[in-house]
């Protein structure tokens, strides 16, 4: 594997990585059907999840 980045050049850089991430996963959601609404409570904690990710950036 190390020859797969053997130009330095060519690596990007961890906040480009999870942008990049974000984006793929914003235009997935868009294209895909919406599924069933899910329990209040998982709601709650996927809302707390996000807000976790969002402080530590």
């Amino acid at each position: 594997m190390a020859g797969h980045f053997a130009n330095d050049s060519e690596q990007i850089d961890r906040r480009t990585s999870r942008s990049i991430c974000d984006a793929v996963g914003e235009r997935l959601q868009q294209s895909l059907r919406p599924e069933p609404r899910l329990p209040t409570h998982l709601e709650q904690l996927l809302s707390e999840l996000q807000r976790r990710e969002r402080e530590r950036h």
